[in-house]
């Protein structure tokens, strides 16, 4: 008897906020045979990449690269600049603030979790979840602290949990206000490349960051950018650290080399990428990417469904999250669409779990690629039984074909 083959023809949506869809072209690149580590060839494309990753933070001062994910950038950070019983001031903005919070107090630092202290009607067990860092509160907070124990504040600049990106600019404003010298160090693993990050120019002590994002790499690669002032920090810094620690690297990248084994050919997809995104030009990614979004969130606003974050000051240009209504398990929506329509969207991360979806507009899309996503989610929430108010998916044509990427970057450049 003929068997037919149950595996979907086309590609796979993948429209989760990260890992984002590889570029062919990154993929080809990463194809290359492997090179010797300690060869001549690899010299040179390890100063490319080297020199290329720092004009997409926005620094002049070095950025570290490791073969490793997101976690181990954040560990890194940690571990270069403090020691063990410090005490640092997080923002809880979604759940990888809560992560990394997480594994600093496991590393031995004492943490103190900042959170907003409102109420809300559509998640009363986490409003702080819809909103982003608020820099009075740590402002508030740092002037108290006369004898100046606080060693480091941490933020996350795109919380990839609940689609909020909050102002990274005005945390280094509180910080400076109440004259005090903790470090800044942010989470921008989902942010880079994607919204508009300044290193230097926002003074940020240390930024962490990730391949898989807007970079649109496979994950595998991670990042630390390093101020003058961390690379100080290290130099009293306690915690212990042996692969995470900076002054090997920095020392050995002068010349374009690590001192351990890199991932090659993730360097040879990461020169790809850095050709890509500064051909096209940093700012002119950060208006594509804020187009998609508000493309997206025209459908949200059609369907008749909250979007998770409240403040449209701090919309996320990589994702957006959607809040189910009560009693209707967003989980059992994304698993419907997946088995449907071969798509699959971001799941509701600890306190959302269950009540809310992500939908990601990042990496190798376009304006039919968010059209298809936003068909396919709303062909499932109706298949679900939700009541729509209207058309997304007509909202979302609307919305791209008024407003034509062409016009939105001559608009950037006016």
């Amino acid at each position: 008897m003929l068997q037919l083959d149950s595996h979907p023809t086309g590609r796979h949506f993948l429209q989760i906020p990260g890992p984002s869809p590889v570029p062919d072209r990154i993929l080809r690149a990463m194809s290359l045979p492997t090179i010797d580590h300690r060869g001549p060839e690899f010299g040179v494309l390890g100063r490319q990449v080297l020199t290329g990753i720092k004009q997409i933070f926005k620094t002049v001062h070095p950025v570290i690269i490791y073969p490793a994910s997101g976690t181990g950038a954040w560990e890194a950070a940690l571990s270069n600049t403090l020691s063990a019983g410090d005490h640092v001031l997080m923002f809880e903005t979604g759940h990888f603030a809560s992560l990394w919070q997480k594994m600093a107090t496991r590393l031995g630092i004492s943490t103190e979790f900042l959170a907003y202290g409102g109420t809300d009607a559509h998640l009363p067990h986490a409003p702080g979840w819809r909103r982003g860092v608020q820099a009075d509160l740590i402002e508030a907070r740092l002037r108290k602290d006369t004898e100046k124990k606080i060693k480091a504040v941490c933020v996350v600049h795109n919380e990839t949990s609940t689609g909020v990106t909050s102002d990274i600019a005005s945390v280094r404003r509180a910080i400076d206000a109440a004259g005090h010298p903790a470090l800044l160090m942010v989470d921008s693993i989902s942010g880079l490349a994607s919204a508009d990050f300044r290193h230097d120019e926002w003074g940020v002590d240390v930024t962490i960051s990730g391949s898989q994002k807007g970079l649109m790499l496979p994950p595998g690669i991670s990042f630390n950018a390093i101020s003058p002032r961390a690379l100080e920090a290290m130099k009293v810094a306690k915690l212990p650290r042996s692969f995470w620690a900076w002054d090997e690297i920095v020392e050995m990248n002068k010349d374009g080399y690590w001192p351990y084994t890199p991932n090659t050919n993730l360097l040879y997809g990461l020169s790809e990428a850095l050709d890509m995104i500064l051909g096209e030009g940093l700012d002119n990614v950060f208006v594509r990417h804020q187009r998609w979004a508000a493309g997206v969130r025209a459908a949200v606003n059609a369907w008749g469904l909250p979007i998770q974050c409240v403040d449209p000051a701090v919309y996320s240009p990589v994702l957006t999250g959607v809040i189910t209504p009560e009693g209707v398990d967003a989980d059992a929506i994304r698993r419907l669409i997946h088995q449907r329509f071969d798509l699959s969207l971001g799941t509701g991360l600890g306190k959302l779990k269950g009540r809310m979806f992500r939908m990601g507009h990042l990496g190798d899309s376009n304006d039919l690629t968010l059209v298809a996503m936003v068909a396919g989610v709303e062909m499932g929430l109706k298949l679900s039984g939700v009541k729509l108010a209207d058309s997304g998916v007509q909202a979302t044509m609307d919305y791209f074909a008024g407003h034509p990427a062409q016009v939105a970057l001559l608009q950037k450049a006016a």
